[in-house]
């Protein structure tokens, strides 16, 4: 298993309600990240239909689930043909037909679906169209384990943690943020690092419509929280970062939340 992780980060701006633009557009998103060597790539929440749930209302899950297959064939084979791993957070239909997850899909460099997470903590309007999650699965990679927590998520310590006890490296948070909340994006990317002492990986859309603003400021955060990377604000942008997962095991020898936790002394977090 390789130490250094090459990730192409995609701040992305989509447009609402058009599923195909916004795919093809990703496409080039990701060969431009995979020429610069990305071994992963990740892509904002929703980023198919766009994010914009009092404008596109119902639209969004209706598009999403039309444009389903076809976004899966085209995800796949982009991830093929860049020989990349690639996060794509689109809209899901699973085991019942009409029923929408707000999830993210994770494709192998041979364009396999080796999974999907469904949002678990639903933000706002979102409850009105999807369904949520139960679970937090870790998913492998040919460089260790990943995790993901899409946008709302990032904000609930036990999703992080959920997931670092499974094992994961490094987690992704793609996300819709708005510009309202920027101060909770700074906050939240790096403490969830440094708590878990793993990389997070925060990616933002970005995009100014019809009264919703957001920002992107997509970071890399390393296990101490430090911010190692970060990209611009209100501007699209593709970049590669290099991590080193040899600094988990670094710090993890320097910072002790993990060896030093109490779970006997939690029950409280899972009392009502």
């Amino acid at each position: 298993m390789t130490k250094k992780v090459s990730i192409g980060i995609i701040q992305m701006e989509a447009k609402l309600g058009d599923v195909e633009f916004n795919l093809q557009k990703a496409v080039k998103f990701i060969k431009q990240a995979a020429s610069q060597g990305s071994d992963i790539v990740c892509l904002p929440e929703l980023f198919s239909t766009g994010y914009h749930l009092a404008y596109l209302k119902e639209k969004t899950n209706e598009l999403g689930l039309k444009y389903f297959q076809q976004s899966v064939e085209i995800l796949r084979q982009a991830a093929k043909e860049n020989n990349v791993y690639v996060i794509a957070p689109i809209v899901e239909q699973r085991e019942l037909a009409g029923v929408a997850y707000n999830s993210a899909f994770v494709f192998d460099r041979e364009g396999n679906i080796v999974g999907s997470f469904a949002k678990a903590h639903l933000w706002a309007l979102e409850r009105f169209y999807f369904k949520e999650g139960s679970e937090f699965p870790v998913f492998d990679t040919d460089f260790g384990k990943i995790g993901i927590a899409i946008c709302y998520d990032a904000g609930f310590p036990e999703v992080s943690r959920s997931l670092c006890l499974q094992g994961a490296n490094i987690i992704f948070v793609p996300s819709a943020w708005r510009i309202e909340d920027e101060d909770m994006w700074d906050l939240n990317l790096p403490q969830r690092a440094l708590e878990n002492v793993l990389f997070t990986v925060g990616v933002n859309s970005v995009g100014d419509q019809h009264g919703l603003h957001l920002f992107g400021k997509s970071k890399v955060c390393n296990p101490r929280g430090q911010i190692i990377k970060e990209l611009p604000k209100d501007k699209e942008s593709v970049e590669v970062v290099e991590i080193d997962l040899e600094d988990i095991r670094k710090y993890r020898t320097e910072i002790s939340y993990l060896r030093d936790r109490k779970p006997f002394m939690y029950h409280l977090l899972t009392e009502k």
